[in-house]
């Protein structure tokens, strides 16, 4: 699902929508800023000429497979006459392109990846493509540090959690006179409980697999993992006092962790949480 933002770029607010984690920016918003009666002419003048038609045509060659080439080609060699000219719609619909989206109703307009967008206002004008690519650089920060925090509060309740976790380990499986390997054996082993049950794989078996990767797997942890992992933690405490054996549990926690996921996957409070 697309999510929007905006920006103000030199007093001309700019709009732009993340779709399949790839960012757009408003083209027509872009044209606005020299002309507002006349964005849609400023953008086919700008589409008309050769240097833009093979830009937009090698950004489609390394990024969409499903390219036309052979009508790319076609409308190249147009380029330049006097009587040729190309709308959004046209090149959209002639070479199949994924770089220009033509999107209708509360966010209408053209639309065109970030590679595209700095390029036309680059042609309209070298000091709003400065501004322009300094107010998309500070959006992105302040979504990364958005992120970066909810993440970082995930990553403690978990630990938090872990805490109750263990407790119930020691009080109610760790037998006494044993030696601190032995133990550590024991804490291991219950928290690939939760590993296998949340990642379908113990700790070893991630780090084989990431060998050159810093940190563990609870580190590379999406938002969505770390709620269900506390909530795994919490649970398995619980079903450790019940006293249900090991392979019980990791049955239970599974599906629990399955059904978590799928939920949050479909929650869009979770979802603000990465926007």
């Amino acid at each position: 699902m697309a999510k929007s933002n905006k920006i103000d770029v030199k007093g001309t607010e700019i709009t732009l929508f993340t779709l399949k984690e790839k960012d757009f920016i408003s083209l027509t918003d872009i044209a606005r800023y020299r002309d507002s009666e006349r964005s849609d002419y400023i953008l086919q003048n700008w589409m008309r000429n050769r240097s833009t038609i093979e830009f937009m045509g090698l950004w489609e060659l390394f990024n969409n497979p499903g390219f036309n080439s052979i009508e790319f080609d076609g409308i190249k060699n147009l380029a330049g006459s006097n009587s040729f000219s190309l709308t959004p719609k046209r090149w959209i619909k002639t070479t199949n392109a994924i770089g220009i989206v033509a999107k209708t109703g509360r966010y209408g307009g053209t639309y065109a990846h970030k590679d595209i967008a700095f390029e036309f206002a680059s042609w309209l004008s070298a000091e709003f493509k400065f501004y322009l690519i300094k107010e998309y650089q500070r959006l992105k920060e302040e979504e990364n540090d958005r992120l970066k925090l909810n993440w970082n509060l995930n990553r403690t309740l978990a630990k938090i959690n872990y805490r109750i976790h263990t407790d119930a380990i020691k009080e109610n499986i760790i037998p006494e006179n044993l030696n601190k390997e032995q133990i550590n054996q024991i804490y291991a082993s219950e928290a690939d409980v939760l590993n296998v049950a949340l990642y379908g794989k113990t700790a070893k078996q991630w780090r084989d697999e990431n060998p050159d990767s810093e940190g563990n797997i609870r580190d590379t942890s999406t938002i969505e993992q770390l709620l269900v992992l506390a909530n795994l933690e919490s649970l398995n405490a619980e079903f450790i006092k019940m006293g249900l054996p090991q392979s019980d549990r990791l049955v239970k926690l599974n599906h629990t962790a399955i059904s978590q996921m799928k939920s949050l996957a479909l929650n869009t409070k979770v979802r603000k949480m990465r926007e």
